[in-house]
């Protein structure tokens, strides 16, 4: 056998530990999210998923790519794996958690949840519809904390009236954004930012909100786009910069408001937050608007977003003139609603939900009209207050008497019970 000299040696372990000593360097210059990885688990994420998904649910694979969780180097895993209180499940060699809540992304955006939890989008949201179903003690025992009066209630009489599949179908695609969870939380982050892209720019959009803030009964989607904000938005929306960051975010980024604008920004410095009801000041929603209990602040703080673009006296006339509407529209359907109450005291008409004709309108009147002319005030949508709210309170007002006079003559007879049950909306 040849020998091998020992200058080819030491050339042999010469190259091999320079080759050594470069991988290093190189290594050491990668980023640190591809060098950092908390475990092997990890590691192996990092391309696993995508292998799979790509062929099987390609989406969301291409949603994650673009969104800016991936280019912050947040993986599948990071997302997935199971929080505290959560069911886990094998998943091709992966523990993941069974199902994702609020709770999820509350591991790295705390601050964000604890805003979200004790806003109206949580707990108070749910029991809107299905009352105390599903709550824990302590879920309860929170949301009464913040909203008291607001969780311990009945399941809706609507709901209860159209049936499980309706409620299942319809109200809960909606409300579910506070739906209480297992493990504690209370409903899910992607309902406004949506799972895999995860986007500051999708939740600014006034679709976004348009989803469930529409319709008769809280028509803010379509208020906002008759009103001038709406209409510059739409004209101009290729110039808004929708994904800036909520913190610094300026009037050159977003020269309209959109419904997070407003809401829950933190415009020029103002406080971000992400409980969309801390800036405003009345129960709206409900049949008489009462003062909220931090209602004055919260008045204050929605002013300022307003003093970003108007003057101060143009701000103050405003809210004046939306309170004169709120003020009148309350008085309109108490004079409604004691019709009924008078009926009801004279044993003329029972405490059933929905057996008669007289209680459909009742309810239209306060719960369509009345929300509809008090939210068009305060976000300027003239046509809302005036044909899509005060004419149609005064055309059920009119029907509502019309058949309290029916009542009156027939002394009662036929006013409600079991034959009534299936009576059609007027």
């Amino acid at each position: 056998m040849p020998s091998v000299s020992f200058k080819s040696v030491f050339i042999a372990v010469f190259l091999g530990t320079a080759i050594v000593v470069a991988a290093l360097l190189i290594n050491a210059r990668r980023p640190t999210v591809e060098t950092a990885q908390p475990s092997a688990d990890l590691v192996r994420a990092t391309g696993k998923c995508a292998e799979c998904h790509t062929r099987e649910t390609s989406a969301i694979v291409h949603q994650f790519e673009r969104s800016r969780h991936a280019a912050k180097g947040v993986t599948c895993l990071d997302c997935h794996k199971p929080a505290e209180g959560q069911q886990s499940m094998d998943h091709r060699g992966f523990t993941l958690a069974k199902g994702l809540t609020a709770k999820n992304c509350a591991q790295c955006h705390a601050t964000e949840y604890e805003q979200f939890a004790r806003s109206r989008h949580a707990a108070p949201s749910w029991a809107a519809v299905r009352g105390t179903e599903g709550f824990s003690p302590e879920q309860i025992e929170f949301g009464e904390r913040f909203h008291p009066g607001w969780i311990k209630r009945p399941a809706h009489p609507v709901g209860v009236m159209e049936g499980e599949a309706a409620m299942v179908g319809g109200c809960d695609a909606c409300h579910n954004i506070g739906k209480p969870n297992a493990d504690g939380s209370f409903g899910s982050c992607t309902q406004c930012h949506a799972r895999h892209s995860t986007s500051v720019a999708l939740a600014r959009e006034p679709r976004t909100c348009g989803q469930c803030h529409m319709g008769p009964d809280h028509s803010q989607i379509e208020i906002y786009e008759e009103s001038k904000h709406g209409v510059i938005f739409t004209a101009q929306q290729g110039s808004f910069n929708l994904s800036a960051d909520p913190k610094r975010l300026t009037t050159g980024d977003m020269p309209a408001p959109t419904c997070s604008t407003c809401h829950m920004s933190g415009l020029e410095g103002l406080k971000v937050t992400h409980n969309p009801g801390e800036r405003l000041g009345w129960f709206l929603f409900a049949p008489i608007s009462t003062r909220r209990p931090e209602g004055n602040a919260g008045e204050q703080q929605m002013k300022e977003v307003c003093l970003k673009c108007h003057a101060h006296t143009q701000v103050e006339n405003f809210y004046a003139s939306a309170e004169r509407v709120l003020q009148a529209t309350n008085e309109k359907v108490q004079a409604a609603q004691a019709v009924t109450a008078a009926l009801r005291k004279d044993g003329l008409l029972d405490n059933k939900p929905f057996d008669h004709p007289i209680k459909f309108a009742e309810f239209d009147l306060w719960h369509y009209f009345g929300r509809t002319t008090k939210h068009a005030a305060f976000m300027g949508g003239a046509d809302f207050v005036q044909w899509h709210g005060n004419y149609e309170l005064a055309r059920l007002r009119n029907e509502l008497d019309t058949m309290a006079e029916e009542l009156r003559a027939k002394g009662g007879k036929g006013a409600s019970g079991p034959s009534k049950a299936g009576a059609t909306k007027p």
